[in-house]
C-alpha cells in the first residue's frame, strides 16, 4: 500500500508565520503517517503552470523562524478565472497525475474561496487561514495578525516623536481591506488620540475638533487610519482596479486624501505615512509561530482523519473546523459591540464621529 501523498501550497499575500505552518503540516504528515508532501510553488499559479517540488524533513527544519513563504505565493491568479478561462479541470486532471491524495491550502479568504471551490470539483482539499487582515469567518485570530500588529504599534510609536517633537497631526494608514482589526488593535496599543475604521464611517468635522483639542493642550495627534476607512456618505479610496484577481479592488490611499482634507482646516501641520508591505514583512513574533504550529499540525490532523473540505478554525480559544463553505465569500468585521471599542470609546479616544 503506496503511502499517503498530500499536496501544500501557500496562496494571497503573505503573512508572518506561514512557514511555521509549512513546517508542522509536513512534519506532522511525515511523522504520524509516513505521508510524502509536494511543495506548490506560488499557490494556485504552481497548480496551472505545473511547479511542484517534495518537502522532506531536512527542507522544512528551521525555517519556523523565519519570514514570507518557502513556496512563495501569489495573489494575482484565480484558478477560475486565469488568463480569461477557468482552470479546474486542468487542476484536478494535474493532480490525478501527481497522485495527489488531497490538498492544503494556506491562506485568507480569497485562498479558502478558492479552496471551496476545488473542493467541491473533485480535488479534496483542506485549508489553513492566515491573513494579517485578521477579517477570516470563525477565526478569532489569525496568523500573521499577532506579527503585523507589532509592526504597526511601532510605526505608531515612532511617528509620535517626531509628532511632538514639530506639534504635528501624524496620520498611519494600515492595511485591513474591510475590517479594521489591524487598526483598531495597534491603536489601543499605541495610544492613538484617534483611530478611523472601516465599520465607522467617520466625519472630517469631528477628526478637526480632537485636533484643535489636542493642538491647544499637547501639540500632537496620532491618527492610525485603515485603509478600508471611509467618510459618511463617502466611498472607499481605490487604488487600482485588477480584474481576473482574486481580490480586483486594491485599496489605498485614504491617508493621503485625508490630509488634503485636513490642512486647511488646522494650523498643525499633518502628514502621512502609509506602511504598505512592511506590514507583511519579516520574522514572525513568537505567538505566530507558536500559532503556525498549531494550525498547521491541525490541518494534518484533518488530513488523516479524512476532513476534507473543511478549515481549521479558532474560536473561542480553541482550535477546531469548520466547512469551507461557511468561510468562503465572508468577512469578518469588528462589530458595534466589541469590548475594544468600548475600552476605546471610554479613554477617550475618538473614532471620527459627530
Amino acid at each position: 500500500m503506496r503511502s499517503m501523498r498530500i499536496g501544500l501550497l501557500t496562496g494571497g499575500g503573505d503573512a508572518p508565520g506561514l512557514n511555521a505552518v509549512i513546517r508542522a503540516v509536513t512534519k506532522s504528515l511525515i511523522h504520524q503517517c509516513g505521508a510524502e508532501v509536494l511543495g506548490i510553488e506560488d499557490g494556485a499559479l504552481g497548480l496551472i503552470e505545473r511547479r511542484v517540488r517534495t518537502l522532506g524533513w531536512q527542507d522544512v527544519s528551521g525555517i519556523g523562524a523565519l519570514g514570507g513563504t518557502l513556496l512563495g505565493t501569489s495573489n494575482r491568479v484565480s484558478p477560475l478565472s486565469y488568463q480569461g478561462r477557468d482552470w479546474r479541470d486542468d487542476i484536478v486532471a494535474y493532480a490525478r497525475e501527481l497522485r495527489l491524495d488531497g490538498l492544503v491550502a494556506i491562506g485568507g479568504d480569497g485562498t479558502m474561496a478558492i479552496a471551496d471551490a476545488l473542493d467541491r470539483h473533485g480535488l479534496r482539499t483542506v485549508g489553513v487561514p492566515k491573513t494579517i487582515d485578521n477579517d477570516i469567518a470563525h477565526v478569532e485570530r489569525s496568523l500573521g495578525f499577532d506579527t503585523a500588529v507589532a509592526t504597526v504599534t511601532e510605526a505608531l510609536d515612532r511617528v509620535q516623536t517626531t509628532g511632538q517633537s514639530h506639534g504635528r497631526v501624524m496620520l498611519v494608514e494600515t492595511m485591513g481591506r474591510n475590517a479594521g482589526w489591524l487598526a483598531l488593535e495597534a491603536g489601543l496599543a499605541a495610544s492613538a488620540d484617534i483611530i478611523l475604521l472601516p465599520e465607522i464611517d467617520h466625519e472630517i468635522e469631528a477628526i478637526v475638533a480632537v485636533c484643535r483639542e489636542r493642538a491647544a493642550r499637547q501639540r500632537f495627534t496620532v491618527v492610525c487610519v485603515a485603509e478600508g476607512a471611509k467618510p459618511r456618505g463617502g466611498q472607499l479610496t481605490v487604488q487600482a482596479v485588477e480584474a481576473g484577481r482574486p481580490e480586483p479592488v486594491r485599496l489605498g490611499g485614504v491617508a493621503e486624501v485625508l490630509v488634503s482634507q485636513l490642512q486647511p482646516l488646522l494650523q498643525s501641520e499633518v502628514r502621512a505615512t502609509v506602511l504598505g508591505h512592511v506590514q507583511r514583512g519579516g520574522a514572525p513574533s513568537p505567538g505566530d509561530r507558536v500559532l503556525g504550529t498549531l494550525v498547521g499540525n491541525a490541518a494534518a490532523r484533518l488530513v488523516r482523519e479524512g476532513a476534507w473540505g473543511h478549515m481549521v478554525s479558532l474560536e473561542q480559544g480553541r482550535i477546531g473546523q469548520v466547512p469551507l463553505t461557511a468561510v468562503a465569500g465572508r468577512t469578518r468585521t469588528v462589530p458595534a459591540d466589541h469590548p475594544m471599542l468600548q475600552c476605546a470609546r471610554a479613554i477617550g479616544v475618538s473614532f471620527g464621529e459627530a
